[in-house]
């Protein structure tokens, strides 16, 4: 297979930077714990975010006339204007340093570190790297790498990877339309992929909607917080094997190394595969 040559000229938005200033405010917090359907107290001034709570900040703000066809910003501003069609969070590498706190004034640098083009077994690919950089007043609280990944619209699933046996922690999880809808607008994601199932299924081709990758990512940090409430996360990272749908529940699940103080997690789709892989430490 050869990679389509045309998608090099995308190379050319690395290292373009994008700034964002922002608050750590109280109420985004109260929804996620009522989506998580977590009994937290109310966050108080000072109060330690969760992890992960960043997503929830520096939200996009484009225009409706901005908006492309598939509910993201119209492509060609931050992000390079990558013609493939489906886009995807495809995985993330995160570093704590310390905690965010509720009440503080934060700010965000991103960049975007690589873009490169792959040709994948239904045609061709592109990875983008973006490096978010989060600090408050005192300095940096977290760095955050991520890898998005554009697809055409030929592009099926993935072959399965049967998810690991003996988890010593389990959840069921339901991704029904309300749980996806609450995430979407907690976030600000306009990507009609997860709300939106006459487009996503007869547009994107998806059997229904597809469960949002950080929201997956989140859960499986939110079974490592039930099960150890007192961690304090210092890394974690995860990558996306398959899609999830609303078509049925799945498990997030994990295994802890005490003496690393450290977690492998994942789902665990209806079929036994494993659709996220990752690894926490504290």
């Amino acid at each position: 297979m050869t990679v389509d040559t045309s998608l090099d000229r995308y190379r050319e938005w690395i290292g373009r930077i994008e700034e964002r200033e922002d608050r750590v405010a109280p109420a985004p917090l109260v929804s996620l714990a009522a989506l998580l359907d977590r009994d937290d107290a109310a966050p108080r001034e000072g109060d330690a975010a969760p992890p992960l709570a960043h997503w929830l900040y520096f939200l996009p703000a484009y225009r409706q006339s901005q908006a492309g066809p598939d509910g993201h910003a119209a492509r060609g501003e931050f992000l390079p204007p990558v013609p493939l069609p489906r886009r995807m969070w495809a995985g993330s590498r995160l570093e704590f340093v310390k905690p965010l706190r509720v009440g503080s004034r934060v700010r965000r640098v991103s960049r975007i570190e690589d873009v490169v083009p792959k040709q994948g077994r239904s045609g061709a690919l592109v990875f983008v790297t973006v490096r978010h950089e989060v600090s408050d007043e005192a300095g940096v609280v977290l760095s955050d790498e991520h890898d998005i990944v554009y697809r055409g619209e030929a592009a099926g699933p993935p072959p399965a990877t049967p998810a690991p046996a003996g988890a010593a922690w389990q959840r069921e999880i339901h991704p029904d339309p309300l749980l996806l809808f609450r995430y979407s607008a907690i976030t600000f994601n306009g990507h009609r992929i997860h709300y939106d199932q006459p487009y996503a299924t007869r547009v994107e081709g998806y059997p229904g909607l597809v469960v949002h990758g950080p929201l997956i990512a989140t859960l499986l940090v939110d079974l490592l917080r039930r099960n150890r409430p007192d961690a304090e996360l210092r890394t974690f990272t995860f990558r996306a094997l398959r899609p999830l749908f609303d078509t049925a529940n799945f498990l997030t699940c994990g295994l802890p190394d005490g003496a690393k103080r450290s977690s492998r997690l994942w789902t665990r789709d209806g079929e036994g595969a494993m659709t996220m892989d990752a690894t926490a430490t504290w």
